[in-house]
């Protein structure tokens, strides 16, 4: 990313929300969690099953945590949207005025989180993994 991006995000109206505000920081831990938390069920299943109910109590409820959040903050983007009109302005091929740009400005970095990306590698990674071990332990033990 280049520093003219970096510094234009941290104006943006947005940035507290879609970078590395503390509070942003505690849900995506949260969901890195709950995503441990239900792939190492099926190890657990095998293994100590009363930690496998366990691991799986805390990853559901830390998704619903997670998920109960991401869908507050899609919300008040969703109404910040409306409340600004750049919809019908950009069906309408209108002028967009500086205020116009400052919300599409906002809108696009909350869109552009390192997080996101890097939680979704995250479920990627560990699912793979969690296949893997599952394979393991209904073929060979």
């Amino acid at each position: 990313m280049s520093p003219l991006f970096d510094e234009k995000c941290e104006s943006c109206t947005e940035y507290s929300r879609c970078r590395d505000s503390l509070h942003s920081w505690i849900y995506f831990i949260i969901g890195l969690i709950a995503t441990i938390a239900i792939r190492v069920v099926v190890i657990f299943q095998n293994v100590a099953p009363i930690y496998g109910k366990v691991a799986w109590y805390v990853g559901v409820v830390g998704f619903f945590v997670f998920f109960l959040y991401k869908f507050r903050v899609g919300h008040e983007r969703e109404k910040h949207i409306e409340r600004s009109g750049l919809v019908d302005k950009i069906d309408g091929r209108e002028v967009l005025e500086e205020k116009d740009y400052e919300n599409l400005g906002a809108i696009l970095c909350s869109l552009s989180s390192r997080k996101e990306r890097v939680n979704f590698f995250f479920i990627f990674a560990t699912s793979v993994l969690a296949i893997a071990l599952a394979l393991y332990f209904d073929l060979f033990k």
